[in-house]
C-alpha cells in the first residue's frame, strides 16, 4: 500500500486552510516526509500520520519549505527518539539544514544525518528507489521520483493443478521463477506465471517551471504532483518567479501520460475557491485533482494487487 498525506498545499505563506508545503509517504510500513514547512508537526498530528519517518527530502531550501524542521526535530528529541533521521537536500542546502538543526539551545538527542544530493543520484531502497532529478526553479532544487521495483507476474493456481502441481511450497517456487518437478517432469514457471508487472512511479515536482525533465520523470507515471501557484492570468508572473499555472502543469501530465496529476502550492489567491484552477487544467488533462490540507490518496497497483 502507498498511501500519500498532503500536509500543507500552500505557496510562501500559509493561509487560514493551507499550511505551506509538506507532504507525507507510507510505503509498506516505511515513512518518507518530503518538504518540512512552518508548522508541519501540527498538521502531522491533526491528520495522524504519525512521527515514524527516517527520511526528509527537501526539494528546496526556501522558508516556507524547511522552517518546519528545527521544531519537529525537537518534538521528537522530546518523545525520546533513539533512532537517527537523514536530512537529503539538493547541491549546496547542507548548510542550511545543518543551522536548522542547530537552532537553539537544545541538543537533539539523536543522530541526524544530512546529505546532498545530486541531479540524478539514486537511493536503492528494499523494493524501490528514490530518484532526484533537475526542475527548473531559479535555485539549486530537486524534484524526486518513487519507482518501484518490477512485480512478479500473476500466478495462476489454475494452470499449476493442470498440471498436477500440488498446492504448497512448490506453487512459491514456481512464482519465484523456480523451475520444479513433479513426478518425473519439470514445470517451467512460464508455464504458470504471467509476465513481470510494472510497479508503481509516484512524481514530486516541487517548485519549478513547466520542464522536460520532469515530463522525463513522469513519463507513465501513477501519479504526478506538480505545483500549480498561479492561474493563467498570473501566467507571466509564473515565469519571473519559476512557477508554474495549473495549465501547465495539466500540459506536462498530459506530455508524460500520466494515471493522474494533483496539483499543489497555491498561491494564497485561490486559498478560498480553488476551483479556477481544476477548471483550468482540466481543459488540458481530465483527471486531475486540486489538493486540501488532509488530503488522504492511496495509489493502487495498476491491474489488481500481489494477490491477485
Amino acid at each position: 500500500m502507498i498511501r500519500i498525506t498532503f500536509l500543507g498545499t500552500a505557496a510562501s505563506r500559509p493561509t487560514v486552510g493551507r499550511n505551506v508545503s509538506a507532504l507525507m509517504l507510507q510505503r509498506e510500513g516505511e515513512t518518507l516526509l518530503f518538504d518540512c514547512g512552518e508548522g508541519t508537526q501540527r498538521q502531522m498530528m491533526r491528520y495522524g500520520t504519525g512521527f515514524a519517518m527516517a527520511d526528509i527530502f527537501f526539494t528546496h531550501l526556501h522558508a516556507d519549505h524547511f522552517l518546519g524542521l528545527t521544531g519537529l526535530l525537537r518534538t521528537l528529541g522530546l518523545q525520546v527518539r533513539e533512532e537517527p533521521v537523514r536530512l537529503w537536500a539538493p547541491p549546496g542546502g547542507g548548510r542550511v539544514l545543518q543551522a536548522a538543526v542547530n537552532l537553539g539551545v537544545d541538543r537533539v538527542p539523536f543522530p541526524v544525518e544530512i546529505r546532498e544530493l545530486e541531479p540524478d543520484e539514486e537511493l536503492q531502497r528494499p523494493g524501490y528507489r528514490i530518484v532526484a532529478f533537475k526542475p527548473q526553479h531559479g535555485v539549486s532544487a530537486l524534484g524526486y521520483a518513487l519507482v518501484e521495483d518490477e512485480r512478479l507476474g500473476r500466478f495462476h493456481p489454475e494452470r499449476a493443478r493442470e498440471l498436477g502441481v500440488p498446492e504448497g511450497p512448490l506453487f512459491g517456487r514456481l512464482h519465484k521463477g523456480e523451475a520444479v518437478e513433479v513426478e518425473g517432469r519439470v514445470i517451467r514457471p512460464e508455464e504458470v506465471v504471467g509476465p513481470p508487472r510494472p510497479g508503481r512511479r509516484i512524481v514530486l515536482s516541487g517548485d519549478t517551471r513547466p520542464c522536460r525533465r520532469t515530463a522525463e520523470m513522469a513519463r507513465g507515471a501513477d501519479l504526478l504532483i506538480h505545483e500549480a501557484t498561479f492561474g493563467d492570468e498570473e501566467a507571466e508572473r509564473a515565469r519571473g518567479t519559476g512557477h508554474s499555472t495549473a495549465r501547465e502543469a495539466a500540459q506536462v501530465a498530459k506530455r508524460a501520460g500520466v494515471e493522474r496529476l494533483v496539483l499543489t502550492h497555491l498561491s494564497a489567491r485561490y486559498a478560498d475557491d480553488p476551483r479556477i484552477l481544476e477548471r483550468e487544467a482540466r481543459e488540458v488533462f481530465p483527471n486531475v485533482t486540486v489538493a486540501y490540507d488532509g488530503l488522504d490518496l492511496e495509489i493502487p497497483h495498476r491491474g489488481g494487487g500481489d494477490d491477485e
